[in-house]
């Protein structure tokens, strides 16, 4: 009699907003009888400037099989590409050592298209999570994303717009799972820190407004990026002075985020009253202060150009301002305000997003358009059950390419 060996899924997180994403299929893995993970771990989750999170994956009970290190400095495209080369190096090194069956990648970032290059170029079967969607702002998320859909073997969305997209791009049919957004997953479980946590940690006065804030680079504008953060600086420090509380967080690791951190910097040096600077609150207090705005007598609100923004703060009936162009395009719920880089604007949008009633009480109701369920085990199930054969390796283009007036799908 056959004992039947577990598949070995190795799960590739390159940041600290990308890994709380993750943390539903990492479980769902982990749980899974006929699985067992490999996580590899690298990017800014190793960078003490950027928050070093490894500790935060100890704390979850994950083991970390290896630890990746990229060279990066985050202050130019130059450096971004020596970054993906260098990457795909180191990841396929681990992946010759640790030979997992299949391998899974999430999202768009320049870390993610290393390895998710390193893996199908090594015939390993490779699932692409959050493909299909758009951020058309200037970031080269969509087209990293994008690439990384084309070199992936199986594609797991969050949105049906985003399915629709792939099937465009000529995937086939089966390869394609809308599943929703893993994270909110653990928000449905309430896996998020309590105000009584918040305010021990963070000191904060429940009775009085909140802003959370976080604002990244441009990757196509990362020289910008100062110029860019200034005016969400200045109207920080102008709804500090009236008395509104604001946690301002560190951006990702892109072109441009140094710049931004140095501006952090001087500004938590001001010591402005009402404001604290954070490298990373960490999944669970994040999403714990998001969460402050479900009940209706707290006014706790969204600010920056962060993904999660838009697509985590629909679970919490959180307002948010939206600034500037880099999560242009994306779907969005109807709880979103958008603000161009100028003070005045951003201030408007966040006395409205915490005192307009009528706003407050429409995004209370507003549908969550990234929430399907248990998207964590529905991945688990299709990894552990696709059959690792020729068919999901071997790639087909379903468009014919024929032409009649011009394109024709």
């Amino acid at each position: 009699m056959s004992i039947m060996t577990k598949r070995r899924i190795a799960v590739f997180t390159g940041n600290r907003a990308e890994y709380g994403l993750q943390y539903p299929i990492l479980r769902a893995i982990k749980n899974h009888p006929d699985m067992d993970y490999l996580l590899l771990v690298s990017g800014a989750h190793l960078d003490a400037n950027f928050g070093a999170t490894l500790e935060e994956i100890q704390k979850d009970g994950f083991d970390i099989h290896a630890e990746i290190k990229i060279e990066m400095d985050a202050r130019s495209l130059f450096a971004t590409a020596q970054a993906i080369g260098s990457g795909i190096i180191a990841i396929s090194k681990v992946l010759a050592d640790l030979k997992p069956d299949m391998m899974v990648v999430y999202a768009d970032r320049f870390e993610g298209l290393a390895a998710v290059t390193a893996a199908t170029q090594m015939n390993i079967p490779t699932a692409h999570i959050e493909g299909g969607d758009l951020t058309e702002g200037g970031a080269l998320d969509d087209s990293v994303r994008h690439a990384m859909t084309k070199l992936a073997h199986l594609h797991f969305t969050t949105n049906q717009q985003a399915s629709n997209r792939i099937l465009g791009m000529g995937e086939e049919a089966w390869r394609v799972h809308t599943v929703g957004f893993p994270a909110i997953d653990l928000i449905a479980e309430g896996r998020f820190a309590k105000p009584d946590e918040i305010v021990a940690k963070l000191g904060l006065d429940l009775s009085r407004p909140v802003i959370l804030f976080t604002q990244h680079s441009v990757t196509t504008e990362f020289d910008q990026a100062v110029a860019q953060l200034k005016p969400s600086l200045d109207a920080m420090d102008k709804l500090a002075a009236e008395g509104v509380q604001v946690i301002l967080t560190y951006p990702n690791n892109d072109a441009g985020g140094r710049q931004i951190i140095e501006e952090l910097e001087k500004f938590r040096a001001r010591n402005v009253a009402n404001t604290q600077v954070h490298r990373s609150l960490g999944r669970h207090l994040y999403h714990g202060v998001l969460a402050l705005a479900e009940d209706p007598t707290r006014r706790a609100i969204c600010v920056g150009n962060s993904s999660s923004g838009l697509k985590e703060t629909p679970a919490f009936h959180c307002p948010t301002v939206n600034i500037g162009s880099r999560q242009e395009g994306r779907l969005r719920g109807e709880n979103v305000i958008d603000a161009g880089y100028d003070s005045s604007a951003i201030v408007a949008a966040s006395k409205q997003c915490l005192f307009d009633e009528a706003f407050r009480a429409n995004c209370r109701v507003a549908a969550n358009p990234y929430w399907l369920g248990d998207a964590g085990p529905k991945i688990a199930k299709v990894l552990a059950e696709v059959p690792l054969d020729q068919n999901l390796i071997r790639k087909k283009m379903t468009l014919k390419g024929e032409a009649r007036d011009g394109w024709f799908q």
